[in-house]
């Protein structure tokens, strides 16, 4: 008996190991389909505001802790139900302001701070695990459209940019319902921002391992296996691919999808220029 659950454990293990092989040799061969200028235009000033939904949560504590460490961030707001010991530092430090809210299909309390913004980081969302095919709509599709069309009644001046984290597997004619969801979302706020100095981009991203503070051993395993495919990031990293992406403001058009390697090659391009400064 003993001898047959060894032999079982051994086959999984061989079975899970040469998945992750194939999904690496599939991530290196398919992945980043963009390619980065090499002596791009820059905007200094295209992310002075930034906000951030979705800031408690594992990817949105990375997008917010690049916001926070970027020097040409001048103000951060974090638009959220519930706050986190990294906004409350940032409201300490000054650079970020808390704003509470509680409906997020309702942006008429947030009004006086969209004029001003220059690019928003969007990683609200819910798991389709769980939950009804009707809430996960409501979240993942009308607190993102309904933001969007708040903003462009606010402000339609460039620098502006929206960044939405998708997920690896987003597909608006997909067979599952929640990448059928979120590709529509990316279709929908891609349509408002037309004729408008807004730009949308989708982030469809594999494995995004959580900021140092927050990461444990299994976070940085997993990170070790996927690496040669390209199918990690840094929840900072993310963010740092965010704020390039905005500041080469001729760069990409509205609408464009950014694979897992597109994003990396973007946040080594911002620490590449950051650290000239």
């Amino acid at each position: 008996m003993g001898k047959i659950i060894k032999i079982s454990a051994l086959s999984l293990v061989g079975l899970l190991a040469l998945l992750v092989i194939a999904l690496d040799i599939w991530g290196f061969a398919t992945l980043g389909s963009i390619t980065l200028e090499s002596n791009p235009a820059i905007d200094e000033d295209a992310n002075k505001v930034v906000m951030v939904f979705g800031a408690t949560g594992s990817v949105g504590d990375g997008l917010l802790k690049a916001a926070v460490e970027d020097p040409n961030v001048d103000k951060v707001y974090v638009i959220t139900r519930r706050t986190s010991p990294r906004i409350e530092a940032g409201v300490a430090s000054g650079k970020v302001v808390l704003r509470m809210h509680k409906d997020f299909t309702d942006y008429a309390s947030v009004s006086d701070i969209l004029g001003h913004t220059n690019t928003v980081m969007w990683s609200l969302g819910t798991t389709s695990i769980g939950v009804d095919d009707a809430t996960y709509t409501l979240v993942n599709v009308d607190f993102p459209v309904a933001f969007v069309t708040a903003w462009l009644a606010a402000r339609r001046d460039a620098p502006m940019s929206f960044h939405y984290v998708a997920g690896m597997g987003t597909d608006a004619n997909g067979d599952q319902q929640w990448a059928r969801e979120k590709g529509r979302t990316e279709n929908e706020v891609a349509y408002l921002a037309q004729d408008s100095g807004l730009r949308t981009f989708s982030y469809r991203s594999a494995f995004v391992r959580p900021t140092s503070e927050q990461a444990g051993t299994l976070h940085y395993f997993l990170e070790a296996l996927l690496r040669p495919g390209s199918l990690v990031i840094s929840a900072k990293a993310l963010g740092e691919a965010m704020l390039e992406i905005s500041a080469r403001t001729t760069s990409l058009k509205n609408g464009t999808l950014i694979d897992n390697a597109d994003s990396i090659a973007y946040a080594k391009a911002y620490q590449e220029r950051i650290d000239k400064r």
